[in-house]
């Protein structure tokens, strides 16, 4: 673990190689994230100001929170795309979504409803943070059947895993890419879940680091962000899927 100290003499994060931002909330007005497309032009302006190239709008899609579908998130994108248009900026932000695995996603894929990608056949899915789906593995499963690369968002995150890192290996065996948030690596969640995600790295478990971006806030941390011995490992991989385009 770096201190503080030792943490503020290291170089700023180089935020230009990753590229892509494969996961961020700035689709405004249907989450938590971006409440409106003026909030969103500016959260996105500061991520091209970092580097930014390409970026991946994931709104949630949660059955008792955040009902989001297909029509509601291509709604919320083509109000955002005409806003960015209207203020002289070129760049094209992919609808996907973060869907929880619940009860609603569990019937989209009963009915083999198409899910919103946030690369080719990537989806992008998270699970609870009080404990795990019990058919977790099954869903995995299912969505391989249908043509489908699960993308587990912050792992480092699900504090109970900390302690069964042998149950996340398995999720992670089962065919799943990995995505951290950049905000772990700050200690924005605290500690155990920077130790937890930089552990990661150093399983080589790691395949894709994203903002998880929602508001000013984290913007503004991200730009504190440094670049430790963890990250510059998995910059230095083969492995790492970030630099692809979107």
């Amino acid at each position: 673990m770096f201190s503080f100290f030792k943490r503020k003499h290291l170089d700023p994060f180089p935020f230009h190689i990753l590229k892509t931002d494969y996961h961020s909330h700035i689709i405004p007005g249907i989450d938590d994230g971006s409440p409106d497309a003026e909030t969103s032009i500016m959260l996105i302006k500061g991520l091209m100001d970092l580097g930014y190239q390409n970026f991946v709008g994931t709104p949630h899609v949660m059955e008792d929170i955040w009902q989001n579908n297909t029509d509601t998130i291509n709604a919320a994108h083509q109000i955002l795309q005409q806003s960015l248009h209207d203020a002289g900026i070129d760049k094209n932000i992919r609808q996907g979504a973060e869907y929880l695995v619940d009860g609603n996603f569990e019937n989209l894929l009963s009915e083999k409803k198409k899910l919103l990608t946030i690369k080719d056949n990537w989806v992008l899915i998270e699970i609870s943070f009080i404990q795990p789906p019990m058919q977790l593995h099954e869903i995995i499963f299912e969505m391989q059947m249908q043509g489908y690369q699960p993308v587990f968002a912050h792992p480092e995150r699900y504090n109970y895993y900390q302690t069964k890192k042998d149950e996340l290996q398995k999720v992670k065996s089962a065919g799943c890419l990995f995505q951290s948030n950049l905000l772990s690596f700050l200690g924005y969640y605290g500690p155990d879940v920077m130790k937890f995600s930089e552990w990661l790295i150093s399983q080589g478990m790691t395949d894709i680091l994203s903002t998880d971006l929602h508001h000013e806030n984290h913007l503004n941390a991200l730009r504190n962000l440094k670049l430790t011995p963890a990250l510059k490992s998995l910059l230095g991989t083969n492995a790492f899927k970030n630099m692809i385009s979107a």
